[in-house]
Parts: C-alpha cells; structure tokens; sequence
C-alpha cells in the first residue's frame, strides 16, 4: 500500500511517516500543494493525507483537484481546524474522513485501514459470497461457516469477527481496529471483550481440528494464520 503525505511542517510528516512505515505502508512525502498535486496525478497511491492549511494552494482546493482526476482515492484531511462547518468544509471538498490535530497514530491508522478496505470492496475484492483460508470457508449469503466441510455454528457477533479475519489473513488485527470494524466503536481498555469473543470462535473453529488457524500475538493483537 502506497501513501501519500501533503504536509507542510516538516516534524508531523515525519511521524506520519515513521508510523505508517512501522505498518508496512510505503510513504511518499509532499510539503507543499502544488507538488502533492503533481505526485497525486502521476502517481500509484492507496490513500492521500492532506493537511488544510498548505503552500501553493489550500488542502480544500487540492482534495478538489484530486477528486477533479481521481474521484475514487481516498483522502484523509488533517487539521487543526475543528469546528463543525470546517470539517463540512472538508467533506465538500472530497475528504472521506477527517482528523483534527493532535490525533493519536493507532487511529489515524484505524481510520486508513477502514478506507482502503472500503475501496477494495467497491472495487470487487471480497465481493463474493465465499470466504476461504486453508479448509475454512464461510459463505456470507447464507450465513454458514464449514471447516474441513464440517459446519460450525456461530452467533451473528462471532461470525462477523470470523468474517473480518478472514477478510484479513495474514495480518496482526489490533483489538483497536477489531472494535471499529466488528463493534463500531473505540476499544474500551477497561475491558475485555474482543479476547472473550476471539475465545470463542477459537474453541468453535480451532479446538476440534488440528491445524490452529486463529493465534495471539502478544501484546498485538490476533491473527488468522496457517502454522507454518
């Protein structure tokens, strides 16, 4: 996944950048508008964060600009400007999301993660009924989960944690990201929740077979991995 950053001061696009390489994102890096226009229409990205206030023109303008070329990329606006209209302002001018300074990185993580997997399923990845990794399947239409062609009955909750998983192989999932896209809400660190429900799709998908396909990485998050 390729990212792009428009922003001016030089110390917050570093650690923009610093964190999203730590997830395995290739950043490329803008400070002014006029060049992030330029990479934006020449180059292959992912996503585009845009800070506001910037040289050449404002980050309003550019997300229109982009938009004029691109109407499907997503774009992330960050700023300090918080106030209902501005981030109205914001959404008008094409931004899919909106995040004011300061922000926490695992968030602003979250939030890019959430867009890009949106843009997949627009674009017909995952759009199918059918799930698999190794021998579990699930079928989204009718709502059944088999493993080994054995059904495994689920809750509606555990088979949207399954489905997320499965959309999402191979990859830690943080318990921040799993309460946004299964819970729709901010992780309560107060709680445990998502390990209780990651237990019980364990014992219902894993306990009985005997490759384990759900794993705990610690201090991370879980995974849906094949042992190697």
């Amino acid at each position: 996944m390729h990212i792009l950053v428009v922003e001016d001061n030089h110390r917050v696009s570093e650690l923009i950048t610093r964190g999203l390489e730590e997830q395995q994102y290739t950043v490329t890096q803008a400070y002014d508008a006029v060049f992030g226009k330029k990479l934006a229409m020449s180059g292959d990205f992912s996503l585009i964060i845009i800070d506001i206030i910037l040289p050449g023109m404002n980050g309003l303008e550019l997300s229109k600009e982009i938009r004029s070329f691109n109407p499907v990329i997503p774009i992330i606006m960050l700023t300090a400007l918080g106030a209902t209209d501005d981030k109205i302002d914001g959404f008008n001018a094409g931004a899919d999301d909106y995040m004011v300074k300061p922000f926490e990185m695992r968030e602003l993580i979250v939030r890019i993660r959430t867009l890009i997997n949106r843009k997949h399923l627009q674009n017909g990845q995952h759009t199918g009924s059918c799930l698999k990794f190794a021998d579990l399947e699930i079928d989204r239409l009718t709502k059944t989960v088999k493993r080994n062609d054995i059904e495994i009955d689920l809750t509606p909750k555990e088979f949207k944690l399954l489905e997320y998983m499965m959309e999402n192989p191979e990859r830690i999932l943080s318990r921040v990201e799993i309460s946004e896209h299964v819970w729709d809400t901010h992780f309560d660190t107060g709680t445990n929740y998502i390990d209780v429900y990651i237990n019980y799709i364990r014992k219902k998908v894993d306990k009985d077979f005997g490759d384990k396909l759900i794993h705990t990485k610690s201090g991370m998050g879980f995974m849906l991995k094949q042992k190697a």
